[in-house]
């Protein structure tokens, strides 16, 4: 990898560097709900616009998806953009690092592009904590011509090519018969009661799950009043696994525990997904040894190889992106005490000095491991042979089939 290019990219991210930040804090400031991040994807889109990016909007056909991109190189590097946030305590995962890191990591390559015969392709990914945007844009495909794609995402610890559980996020709706709690309670079928035989029956189904399966849920709807027998109720509960055979294994057997709150209460009930499935995350070994040469010489030290193999991430829609092409998901660490992921706490970090530290070392991390994969004569055949096989239609092809479920 030249010394130049790099320097060059390190050069083009200094120049950004403000701009870089005040769009993390701005994101982080004005948090959006997955598929309404409306003014956070034109935050992203218009820093980019102005650097001479050509931006699309209404990728895929989400409203708040959208690509960026600049260049005519064979070589498609896509970074992925998130800017979704969390309920009620914004963004506790970080997304706005996310967002400003991979906007740094295209402004950096577009200042190499051409010498370097790629195209940097910047896509928005919306509604990355419910909705799975990037499966959406992997069937609609958005993803068809990319040779690599790379996000880098804030934790407490750093990470180079964990995988991470697979989910299927899941409703279940009972249906029962209405009456007067005390007048007649016999005439009434309780929605309410199946819920928690269902919860019941997960509770007791714990004892055997499969090493890493695990279930959580909330009851959404409980009924309306206490002198009313509930004949409406919903619950929604996360499923995951460590792959998707698991997961498919695990929902089966939930299934069974909500078809048992029918049984005993005599009510009818009906399940849903309501998210994408999400595959767990398969980090391409190249281009994470990569980065992590990259981050290391940045001065940071990520988790060793060793350790790194136990280690599973959270659930993220990466992961079937990860399955149909070469891509990584390093984690950057930033400053947060003793919080984590998708706490208050973690939240405040995300607005901080180390926080803007890590959208800068995240963006030149991730420049420099595509400068090497674009640079290394073997890889960048292997990954261009990659897109050849992925005649278009492929790709969304094997994310359905990632994702299907009997």
């Amino acid at each position: 990898m030249s010394t130049d290019t790099k320097s060059q990219c390190r050069s083009a991210l200094e120049r950004h560097a403000d701009a870089l930040v005040e769009l993390s804090r701005a994101i982080h400031a004005d948090p959006e709900l997955a598929y309404q991040e409306h003014r956070a994807a034109a935050r992203v889109a218009d820093v980019l616009q102005r650097e001479g990016f050509a931006v699309e909007h209404g990728a895929g056909g989400l409203e708040t998806a959208f690509t960026a991109t600049y260049g005519s190189g064979d070589l498609v590097v896509c970074l992925c953009a998130e800017y979704d946030a969390l309920p009620e305590i914004g963004h506790a995962c970080g997304h706005n690092i996310i967002a400003a890191s991979s906007t740094g990591a295209a402004l950096a390559l577009a200042e190499v592009a051409d010498q370097l015969g790629i195209t940097v392709k910047l896509v928005g990914t919306p509604a990355e904590e419910v909705g799975g945007g990037k499966v959406a844009l992997l069937e609609a495909g958005v993803f068809d011509d990319v040779a690599l794609a790379m996000m880098v995402h804030p934790s407490p610890e750093e990470t180079v090519a964990c995988s991470s559980l697979a989910i299927a996020d899941i409703e279940v709706r009972y249906t029962g018969r209405t009456s007067h709690a005390a007048a007649a309670p016999h005439l009434g079928r309780n929605a309410a009661d199946a819920i928690t035989v269902a919860q019941v029956a997960i509770g007791l189904l714990r004892q055997h799950l499969e090493p890493g399966q695990m279930v959580h849920g909330i009851v959404t709807h409980g009924g309306a009043a206490p002198n009313i027998v509930p004949a409406d109720t919903a619950a929604v509960f996360y499923l995951r696994a460590l792959d998707l055979d698991s997961l498919n294994r695990l929902e089966k057997r939930i299934r069974d525990c909500f078809q048992a709150g029918s049984v005993a209460t005599g009510c009818t009930h009906e399940v849903t997904h309501i998210s994408a499935i999400y595959a767990e995350l398969n980090p391409d070994r190249w281009l994470a040894s990569a980065y992590r040469r990259s981050i290391s010489e940045l001065g940071r030290v990520p988790v060793d190889l060793e350790a790194e193999r136990k280690r599973q991430l959270w659930s993220t829609d990466m992961g079937n992106i990860t399955r149909a092409l070469p891509g990584i998901h390093p984690t950057i660490a930033i400053d947060c005490g003793d919080a984590v992921n998708h706490q208050p706490e973690f939240a405040a970090a995300c607005a901080s000095a180390s926080a803007d530290r890590a959208v800068l070392d995240g963006a030149l991390a991730l420049a420099w491991t595509a400068v090497a994969a674009a640079t290394d004569a073997e890889q960048r055949a292997r990954l261009l042979a990659g897109v050849a096989d992925r005649l278009p239609g492929r790709v969304a092809a094997g994310a359905a089939a990632a994702g299907g479920f009997a």
